[in-house]
């Protein structure tokens, strides 16, 4: 069973390493296609670095609706492909590659209207099952149709004239940023070599060619030179950003689409399943999220900060509002948990022809050395990093194998599966709780076991932490010692979904948390102070942006607090 450390020491020598030996293959950009690049390179033989200005996952691969889907409604539109790929990589997640991370998650659909309807949606979700079971086996149950009543007993918080009956399909869910950070450690172990709070200041040039970038190490100073091969751009919303240090026209462009999404705890929605409802522009999900909901998402077009994109109060109204027009017992503002917002990189190109592409993703190589690789979906990162270094290979002077990505698991699903046949012999083994053995098996999987080695050689990380009992403290410290969590933000926002999951968005456990994290990076106690007055300070921006009017307003507001390490 491969596995791999992303602690401060790991970091260090992996900076060290990149700059002191030309590369294959440097991967800009720590989301999930960056990370889901540097793991197709890797596997097929290059040595591979990869680089993040952040954390791991901190824009928008840690802000999405958290779902591995194909994209139902996009068969309304007719774009089967997209789906057909979608699901196929859904059925390989759920099976092979991260089964301890990827579950299933039941949906209802309600229907309006008698007749039509059924006959309309039924046949979408029949095909939407034919297509997964034909693309990978079966995997999840298929689709059922539910009388008016059945649907109430399923989801009693409907409103008994918000439908005449409903349909019922499964898709899948995960928790992104852990899925990120998963994906980073899984190429780690594989050889890459990988730094989070490193920042590319600019490229390397000899003539044409890009052969190489500058790298701020934003963390304890310095700047190094990494020279490599080729260099993939996997920078999401920042592509043209990224592109500007090159000097060269983009042959496309990116732009920025915000959605939000509320969390509200689990007993203000009555209900068994999950729910998609019908906007006048897309969809609205209400997600099951352990002891909670995520409703979502809006989709706007946003041109302001886009490190921090901010919430206004009339994107929580729209939810709100949309929600509880099926809701018996509808939801106010303090119902609301957590509020986040997200960035989705949607291509923009200077034609019609270019601009239908928005929702599925492109790769250009704009200059010798330097692939670029924008837009997609989150379900799908695995072929748009395996059409990045395909496009890449073309620009290496050897040989270089095919992408074998399918058949990697990712670090913790090798043995899960045997692990939680045994949960309850580990519960008595730790003297845990079998719940709190489940909790770990679900997101660490087979790695679970270190996290258990970190309690049995201290029993006090056993304790859940006092304001955030669904997390044990030993994982605050793991998150730091394996993980590649630098800051007390990282852990309450990515590493856990504490920011989210507490009505005091994680500011009752910064100090036990920042106290956890300190021994392992060597915070006196004025780095702790300074971490917990940061983490305030931001929660406080939020919930300011949150009350405002509007996105350049909200902006404003949430640009109040800066970052920890800026850039």
């Amino acid at each position: 069973m491969r596995t791999a450390t992303l602690g401060p020491a790991q970091r260090a020598e992996s900076l060290a390493a990149m700059a002191e030996h030309e590369l294959d293959l440097l991967v800009v950009g720590g989301g999930v296609v960056g990370a889901g690049t540097a793991l197709d390179a890797v596997t097929r033989g290059l040595s591979t670095g990869l680089v993040e200005a952040r954390d791991w996952a901190s824009g928008t691969s840690s802000r999405s609706s958290k779902l591995i889907h194909g994209g139902l409604r996009y068969l309304e539109m007719l774009d089967f492909a997209l789906v057909r790929e979608a699901l196929k990589e859904r059925g390989l997640l759920l099976g092979r590659l991260a089964p301890h991370l990827v579950k299933p998650v039941p949906f209802l659909y309600p229907l309006q209207y008698q007749g039509w309807e059924r006959l309309y949606a039924g046949l979408g979700v029949a095909l939407y099952d034919a297509m997964s079971m034909a693309r990978h086996g079966r995997g999840l149950a298929t689709h059922r149709h539910l009388s008016r009543r059945h649907a109430l007993r399923v989801a009693p918080a409907l409103k008994r004239e918000a439908l005449v009956g409903a349909l019922q399909y499964y898709d899948a869910q995960m928790d992104d940023a852990r899925f990120v950070a998963t994906l980073v450690r899984t190429a780690a172990a594989y050889g890459a070599k990988t730094a989070n709070r490193a920042r590319v200041t600019g490229f390397l040039r000899e003539g044409e060619r890009v052969v190489g970038a500058r790298v701020q190490d934003v963390e304890a100073g310095g700047e190094y030179e990494i020279r490599a091969k080729q260099i993939v751009n996997a920078t999401g919303v920042w592509t043209d950003d990224t592109q500007a240090l090159v000097g060269e026209r983009g042959q496309f462009h990116v732009r920025a689409s915000k959605g939000i999404h509320l969390v509200v705890p689990k007993d203000r929605i009555h209900s068994s399943t999950g729910l998609i409802l019908r906007t006048e522009k897309s969809v609205l999900f209400v997600i099951p999220w352990g002891r909670h909901w995520i409703i979502g998402t809006t989709d706007t077009d946003w041109d302001l900060d886009k490190a921090h994109p901010a919430a206004s109060s009339a994107d929580i109204d729209y939810l709100l509002e949309h929600v509880n027009s099926v809701l018996a017992v509808p939801l106010t503002r303090d119902d609301v948990e957590g509020v986040y917002a997200g960035l989705r990189p949607l291509l923009a190109g200077e034609s019609d022809a270019t601009s239908k592409l928005s929702r599925e993703h492109t790769v250009a190589h704009p200059v010798p050395g330097l692939v670029v690789v924008a837009g997609g979906k989150y379900t799908t990162y695995r072929v748009m990093a395996k059409d990045a270094v395909d496009e890449a290979v073309h620009g290496l002077d050897m040989r270089v194998a095919e992408c074998v990505t399918e058949d990697v698991p990712l670090i913790g699903a090798e043995g899960y599966r045997a692990l939680w046949n045994a949960r309850a012999r580990i519960a008595a083994r730790s003297g845990l709780h079998v719940v709190r053995v489940e909790h770990l098996l679900n997101r660490y999987g087979a790695m679970a076991e270190e996290v258990l080695d970190l309690i049995g050689a201290d029993a006090s990380l056993g304790e859940p932490l006092q304001a955030a009992d669904d997390y044990l403290r030993a994982e605050v410290v793991y998150a730091a010692s394996h993980e590649g969590a630098r800051h007390l933000d990282d852990v309450l926002t990515r590493r856990t979904r504490i920011s989210i999951e507490t009505f005091d968005r994680g500011t009752r456990s910064a100090r036990e948390a920042a106290e956890l994290m300190a021994p392992v990076l060597g915070w006196d106690k004025d780095h702790i102070e300074r971490e917990i007055e940061h983490y305030e300070k931001r929660v406080q921006a939020e919930r300011e942006s949150q009350r405002q009017p509007d996105d350049l307003t909200a902006d404003a507001a949430r640009l109040g607090a800066p970052d920890i390490v800026p850039l």
